[in-house]
């Protein structure tokens, strides 16, 4: 999905020239990044037409008609830099207003910088500008003193700002605005729009995930307006976005999705190397869509990896051996809540960079089928081949789990014993108490974001050996990655709440037996509690 008028070379309508005023306002300034002679802002052709499509179309009273963009274009295509440039255009350029207030909108601090440095950068850098604006970092301000203009960045994550009359809002990656902040900053600056005439909303975003989020209630209704469903000319939709129904690996779709993409960026070469980690990875692969393509994704969270690169770490392990040649070995221990799946899975090294693992699963014997069912698997034949160890009563028996652990400590060579303390304390007591080497391994962002990326580089590099077991292939296939803003990944279990105990404990072996046994002695400092957040 592309807006037909970017290319197609039609006129815009520009009455009394203000779509003309503005572009050549923007080429006057200067961006220190561009390394061309005298750093020229660049404004490439797309970039003009939007310029021109915003300003140049007017009411008989000269008002502007365009009163919401949502601009939507994937990471790469300099998004910042043009939505820098509006903001000083409303500040200090032709479209300033006496008095006028222009906010610049993030769900968190760090990212509402983003285009606040960007045009704190182009001022400080332009004497013309500097000597007429006051950039103030430490409060993320610049303002024109002598007419009273002012432009702020804030944040969801801080105060919500109500009670603001702004001229400008442009809202800053909408599609990570989520809870009830980023709803109220959405409905506080969204009303205070209407308190002034001649206001302007610029949403300037990637693509999302899911459906239930406002950032999907403002691009649908703007798609529905890029494709003639709805008839709204004070809504500009500037969205470029590939489809369900698109060759994702078309390359001439890669450039129909990245308007810059022929003016050299964003870089095409490294689009052909995320398109070719996309192919084996699904995270990698909506990763892709999402913000390289700027496909809407339909899911909130992605698979961990395909079953099919999974299944290549079929070989058997060979338990005798590893125990006859003392290989070291970690042991990764999630007891979940008691009253199912609870996994213990030890992992040794397999050549230079590869693991070898094999899972035991415990669960109470007590309506062993109807848990299965819930689940839609059968816990009964697994329990029969031996892949799952029932325990009595409804509950795991605890002790059975640890007299397991203390079986495998005198039979290999174990360097560590890995738990989370939320369910484990009891445990783990139990074992250092004997001299067994428990550590803590706390299943939040800070460990398990290091533990899942080690354990996908395995996965996807053929260097997982988990001799096919079917409890734990299971568990790896409910996995669904939660990814935060930084990119951090940690497992989730998704809507479903199928068990994923196997892969979590798979994981945290595999991190610790990563960081190798050189490193034991810091091992203390490592699972200091000060450094966790759950």
């Amino acid at each position: 999905m592309t807006p037909s008028w970017i290319s197609d070379g039609s006129e815009i309508p520009d009455p009394m020239g203000y779509g003309e005023r503005a572009v050549k306002w923007l080429r006057k300034l200067k961006h220190p990044k561009n390394p061309a002679p005298g750093h020229p802002f660049k404004l490439d052709p797309w970039q003009e037409r939007i310029v021109r499509k915003i300003y140049g179309p007017r009411n008989a009273d000269g008002s502007r008609i365009v009163r919401r963009v949502v601009l939507l274009l994937p990471r790469g295509n300099r998004k910042t830099s043009l939505a820098a440039g509006l903001t000083l255009l409303h500040l200090i350029g032709p479209e300033r207003q006496p008095g006028g207030l222009i906010v610049s909108a993030a769900s968190a601090h760090e990212q509402a910088l983003e285009l606040f440095n960007e045009a704190a950068m182009i001022v400080q850098n332009d004497g013309r500008l500097s000597k007429h604006l006051s950039v103030r970092e430490y409060v993320s301000r610049i303002a024109f003193n002598k007419e009273r203009t002012r432009y702020v960045a804030v944040a969801s994550d801080g105060k919500t700002q109500h009670g603001k009359t702004p001229n400008v809002v442009i809202a800053d990656e909408l599609h990570a605005w989520e809870g009830r902040a980023g709803l109220r900053q959405w409905e506080a600056l969204d009303s205070a729009l209407v308190k002034v005439p001649g206001t302007l909303l610029i949403v300037a975003s990637t693509s999302g995930r899911g459906q239930e989020n406002l950032a999907w209630e403002t691009v649908s209704y703007a798609m529905k307006v890029q494709k003639g469903e709805i008839e709204d000319p004070a809504t500009l939709p500037v969205i470029f976005m590939a489809e369900a129904e698109d060759d994702w690996k078309d390359e001439s779709l890669w450039f129909d999705a990245n308007p810059g993409l022929q003016h050299g960026y964003p870089d095409i070469t490294g689009f052909r190397d995320k398109a070719r980690k996309a192919e084996h990875s699904p995270f990698e692969r909506d990763s892709f869509l999402q913000f390289n393509l700027n496909r809407w994704l339909d899911q909130s969270t992605s698979p961990f990896v395909e079953m099919h690169v999974y299944d290549q770490g079929a070989a058997a392990v060979d338990l005798d051996e590893l125990e006859m040649v003392q290989e070291p070995c970690w042991i990764g221990v999630d007891l979940s809540k008691n009253e199912d799946l609870t996994a213990v899975v030890a992992c040794w090294r397999d050549g230079e960079d590869g693991y070898q693992v094999v899972p035991w699963f415990f669960c109470p014997e007590e309506n062993l089928r109807k848990r299965g069912e819930l689940h839609g698997v059968d816990y009964v034949t697994w329990a029969e081949e031996g892949f799952i160890i029932p325990t009595p009563g409804n509950t795991v028996d605890l002790k059975a789990v640890e007299d397991h652990i203390r079986d495998l400590c005198a039979t290999h060579s174990v360097r560590e014993i890995a738990f989370d303390p939320t369910y484990g304390r009891h445990m783990m007591a139990n074992l250092s108490e004997d001299g067994l080497p428990v550590v803590e391994f706390r299943q939040g962002w800070v460990t398990m974001a290091p533990a899942v990326k080690e354990l996908e580089r395995a996965v996807l590099k053929g260097g997982f050996r988990h001799g096919a077991n079917p409890v734990l292939r299971w568990n790896f296939g409910n996995i669904q990655l939660h990814v935060d803003s930084a990119g951090n990944k940690s497992f989730h279990k998704g809507k479903s709440g199928n068990k994923i105990d196997g892969a979590v404990a798979a994981a945290m072996a595999v991190a610790r037996c990563a960081s190798n046994e050189n490193e034991l002695t810091t091992s203390a400092a490592w699972f200091d509690d000060d450094m966790w957040t759950a």
